[in-house]
């Protein structure tokens, strides 16, 4: 007699804890752990419309009706088990992730059972219990710093307070220079960060957006200020391929005051 073999999908995301496991079930009819092409199908497409990069592993666990011996039982069931192995198998599933087969033998009925043949034709089944990796934690948002550290993110901001200019001028001062050699040599130390480096002004009216640098008489003193930093900065064996610069000129204030606007920002593009 052909077998019939009822399949039972149970995407359910049965999905406790944010999704950690699925469950695909397989139902069988009395006796019987054969599949037939369409179902071996079915079964090898559960898994493979799964993310497989986040698939931790596969459990395959078999079980059959109340009815028959015990020593009976468990064989059919481990029989049922390791037809679904061998057909996620012979289909291309790798075998390493399948770390459990196992036929639990019988399920007992509850005994407030109305439907006894029902409640039996589910309990001859296979399920395939799919085991997810624990979802990363997002990323830390972007913050605001005055020092470089390890651990940065992308979109950091690095404020660098002491990196003073005189008014109208892109000309590092003696002291901005002092400060830029402990910026190198941390960023020697942590030599995975790549960074934009921003140049700023303040007080120039709305319409405008860029001062006029005196030391050149042109309206692009935020540019000149962030170029002055990137040349410095190579002059420290920083290399040019972890840098780009540019200058914003007022488009970009901090709302804390003048004073805060009037600054230059190394923004962590990649780490």
């Amino acid at each position: 007699m052909k077998t019939f073999i009822c399949l039972f999908l149970m995407l359910l995301p049965f999905v406790t804890k944010a999704q950690e496991e699925t469950v695909y079930s397989v139902y069988f009819e009395f006796d019987k752990y054969n599949l037939d092409e369409k179902q071996g199908n079915n079964v090898v497409a559960f898994i493979k419309a799964i993310d497989t990069t986040r698939i931790e592993s596969i459990q395959i666990y078999g079980y059959t009706d109340d009815r028959g011996k015990d020593e009976y039982n468990y064989k059919l069931s481990a029989n049922r088990a390791n037809t679904i192995r061998d057909t996620l198998l012979g289909r291309g599933i790798k075998n390493k992730i399948i770390v459990t087969i196992e036929g639990k033998g019988r399920i007992l009925l509850d005994e407030d059972i109305n439907d006894v043949d029902e409640a039996r034709s589910k309990n001859r089944r296979v399920d395939v219990l799919v085991n997810f990796k624990p979802t990363p934690p997002p990323p830390p948002d972007p913050g605001y710093f005055e020092e470089i550290k390890k651990d940065h993110v992308v979109g950091d901001h690095i404020f660098l307070r002491n990196i003073l200019f005189e008014r109208g001028s892109s000309k590092l001062t003696y002291g901005a220079r002092k400060e830029l050699d402990k910026i190198a040599r941390l960023l020697q130390k942590y030599k995975n960060l790549q960074f934009e480096i921003q140049g700023h002004i303040c007080c120039t009216p709305s319409y405008q957006k860029e001062a006029i640098d005196k030391d050149t008489r042109k309206r692009e003193l935020s540019k000149n200020r962030a170029m002055a930093v990137y040349k410095y900065l190579l002059s420290k064996k920083i290399s040019a391929g972890r840098m780009t610069h540019k200058g914003y000129g007022n488009t970009k204030p901090l709302g804390k005051g003048s004073e805060y606007d009037r600054r230059v920002e190394l923004v962590i593009t990649k780490t």
